[in-house]
C-alpha cells in the first residue's frame, strides 16, 4: 500500500486525509480498446503552466492574497510548444525543476519522440494546462462545473483516446 501522506508533517497529512471524495462511488475504468501505437494521446498538468507568448499566467496575485485558493481556469498548450515558450506560474510548487526540464511535468518532447517512433498513434493539436491547488474549502465548483467540462468536451472534439495526468 502506497502512503500518499509519508513525507508531509502530521498536522496537515490529517488534514487531507479528513477531506470528503469530489466524486462518490467507484472511479470509472476505461480499457484501452486498442494499442498505443493506434492512439491519440493529450496531456494535463496542474504546474500552471501557459504559453508566455500569447497566454497569460495564473493569477498569483490572488493565490498569495488567498493561499487556500487555486485559479481554476486552465490554459490549452499547443504540443508543438518549444519549453522555452512555456512558464510557470504557481506559488505552491517550486519552479526550478520544471524550467530546467520541463518534460518532469509536461513531457511534450518524449511524446513527439515516442509518436516519430511509431509507439504512439499520435498527439492532440493540444494539452492543457490548470493550476493545481483545487481541492481546499470552498470545494473547487468553478473549476468541477465550467474549466474541467470544457477541456473534456474539447478532447472529445479532438478524438483523444489516452490523456496523461501529470499532478503536482
Amino acid at each position: 500500500m502506497v502512503d500518499s501522506f509519508k513525507f508531509l508533517p502530521r498536522l496537515i497529512a490529517a488534514f487531507y486525509r479528513n477531506q470528503q471524495p469530489l466524486v462518490d462511488g467507484a472511479l470509472p475504468w476505461s480499457p484501452l480498446p486498442k494499442p498505443l501505437a493506434h492512439c491519440k494521446l493529450s496531456l494535463i498538468t496542474t504546474a500552471g503552466l501557459y504559453r508566455k507568448d500569447f497566454q497569460s499566467p495564473f493569477d498569483t496575485q490572488r493565490e498569495q492574497i488567498e493561499p487556500t485558493w487555486g485559479d481554476p481556469s486552465y490554459r490549452p498548450i499547443p504540443t508543438d510548444s518549444l519549453p522555452s515558450q512555456i512558464g510557470v506560474s504557481h506559488l505552491h510548487i517550486n519552479p526550478q525543476p520544471i524550467l530546467q526540464d520541463l518534460n518532469v511535468v509536461f513531457p511534450l518532447e518524449r511524446l513527439r519522440e515516442l509518436t516519430a517512433e511509431g509507439r504512439v498513434g499520435g498527439l492532440a493539436a493540444q494539452a492543457y494546462s490548470f493550476m493545481g491547488y483545487q481541492g481546499f474549502p470552498p470545494h473547487p465548483h468553478a473549476w468541477l462545473e465550467t474549466s474541467a467540462p470544457q477541456v473534456a468536451e474539447a478532447l472529445h472534439r479532438e478524438n483523444v483516446e489516452v490523456l496523461i495526468l501529470t499532478p503536482v
